[in-house]
């Protein structure tokens, strides 16, 4: 009679061991299904990316905005379209902030000597590297009056220096 009391605590031990964990595991289960999905974080278009000297730059790797400081209706988006054609990262296009005049096009970059900015510049003819401060990512471009059109330029450009450039994130 004891190995039949002993048996049947035993066989109760176990079920209440395994019932404790089926429990958990479902609790554990119920908290994972109803949990939010992780959300994306937006790093915005682009991300600092080191460029150290000799190291050459595509333009899949320059972001670029343009900006419109002209009276002609569409331009930054043509000459968008014209830049993601040849092969950079679209930023975004605008209006240029009121006030900016220029007649053809200007490059405006944080740093003059960047390669980003002599590889952008080399697909808008004579356009004018302008050393700025700005809350716009990337390189922008400012089309003027007299812009006439993205021409062909630089596949690459091999950096004089280390440089920082504004690179599209990698996902």
């Amino acid at each position: 009679m004891l190995d039949s009391a002993l048996t049947g605590l035993r066989t109760f031990i176990i079920l209440a061991v395994l019932a404790a964990a089926v429990a958990l595991a479902g609790a554990w289960g119920w908290k994972a299904m109803t949990a939010p999905f992780p959300q994306k974080v937006d790093v915005g278009p682009c991300v600092d990316a080191p460029v150290k000297k000799g190291s050459k730059v595509y333009p899949s790797q320059v972001v670029v905005t343009v900006l419109n400081a002209s009276t002609r209706a569409g331009l930054a988006t043509r000459a968008m379209t014209d830049l993601v054609d040849a092969g950079f990262v679209k930023g975004s296009t605008g209006n240029a902030p009121s006030g900016t005049k220029l007649k053809t096009v200007e490059v405006w970059t944080p740093d003059k000597n960047a390669p980003s900015a002599a590889l952008v510049a080399s697909w808008l003819g004579d356009a004018k590297i302008v050393e700025t401060k700005s809350d716009i990512p990337g390189i922008v471009v400012v089309t003027g009056e007299n812009f006439p059109k993205v021409t062909g330029g630089d596949k690459t450009v091999t950096a004089k220096a280390d440089a920082t450039i504004c690179s599209p994130p990698v996902e």
